[in-house]
């Protein structure tokens, strides 16, 4: 077993705190990794606090992992030593149902394994996640990164930016299309930067006046304050597809409306309590769909990595030490990050 430092909730009522534990000695198909950012997620606050019910403490969050390969397996052929790598919420799976034959790890039918708060396979313990300073993982679930993308900014991209990603590409946001995206946080600006990139006509959704500036330097279009009830009719029945990335509890149905026919709204967005429900009138007449998608599989999100890499697409991040991750999530809560915090692990040196 290798030592390795990092932070780790005890309880869920207790900050964060500095943590002593030992990872796996890599096997012949594995990859250790000396991470060197860490992206903090909404998700890492939930399970840390057991919002979500089900954490097993002490629990080290983070996935949203960059870093620099350490050691290799014998048998690993995707990576050597010295290489730029990441890992995103998924350390393993039963690589043998349906979902995952097709690539679709993140729906995996029997034997999901997270990058936190799991059972690891290898061991029979909790995985540990990224909130430390080395990790070790199957080659089958580490990505390569271009050297080109900026390593902090790049690494929320294994999880906010797969999330927004994904749903774009599935259903086939790109020139022609109009799409919306809602809110304009952590998920929100990142499905901002990938809807322009991906060439399709930009609008985003915000309750916040003050924001609109921000997201047309991001790539957006036009911006609707959708408190505004003219701002949102002028937009009525125009939409291909809108993301929806917002993790609270809102009213759907006005952005229902905003769908043409044939149109998809996709949730991303956690939120702690049920949206209400929707007004079934919306869909039934236009064949509208309300939809919902998790991150992405290993291959797409290598796709998006390169997708990153081609447009020169990061995260905005504030860089902070571990240290201040206990500040970081009452941040987070107030939404008081553009956008994205990103743990620089040189800190706990």
């Amino acid at each position: 077993m290798t030592k390795a430092v990092g932070y780790a909730a005890h309880s869920a009522t207790a900050p964060l705190e500095p943590f002593h534990f030992e990872r796996r000695e890599p096997g012949p198909r594995d990859v250790e990794i000396e991470i060197l950012y860490c992206g903090v997620c909404h998700s890492d606050l939930h399970t840390a606090r057991n919002e979500w019910k089900g954490t097993v403490y002490p629990v080290v969050p983070g996935h949203e992992i960059l870093g620099r390969v350490r050691r290799v397996g014998s048998s690993v052929t995707k990576f050597a030593a010295g290489d730029t790598a990441a890992v995103g919420c998924l350390v393993d799976s039963c690589r043998t149902c349906p979902d995952c034959r097709e690539g679709l790890e993140q729906y995996c039918q029997t034997e999901m394994v997270f990058t936190y708060n799991s059972t690891d396979k290898h061991t029979g313990k909790m995985t540990y996640g990224g909130y430390s300073n080395a990790i070790v993982v199957d080659e089958d679930f580490v990505l390569k990164v271009a050297s080109n993308l900026d390593p902090a900014g790049a690494a929320p991209l294994l999880c906010a930016g797969i999330t927004t990603y994904s749903p774009l590409r599935h259903w086939n946001v790109g020139k022609g299309k109009k799409a919306g995206i809602v809110g304009l946080g952590g998920l929100g600006h990142m499905g901002v930067k990938f809807s322009h990139a991906l060439g399709a006509e930009t609008v985003l959704f915000t309750t916040s006046p003050g924001k609109a500036e921000d997201a047309r330097r991001l790539g957006a279009d036009s911006v609707v304050i959708s408190k505004n009830p003219n701002e949102m009719a002028r937009h009525f029945g125009s939409f291909d597809f809108i993301l929806n990335t917002v993790a609270a509890s809102h009213d759907l149905d006005p952005f229902l409306g905003l769908l043409r026919r044939d149109g998809t709204m996709c949730l991303v967005g956690a939120p702690e309590h049920p949206h209400p429900s929707p007004a079934v009138f919306q869909l039934i007449f236009k064949r509208r769909s309300l939809a919902g998608s998790l991150i992405g599989g290993i291959r797409e999100t290598q796709e998006m990595l390169d997708f990153c890499a081609e447009h020169g697409i990061v995260s905005d991040v504030e860089v902070i030490p571990m240290q201040k991750i206990n500040e970081a999530y009452e941040r987070m809560l107030k939404s008081d990050v553009k956008y994205r915090f990103s743990i620089d692990m040189a800190s706990l040196k």
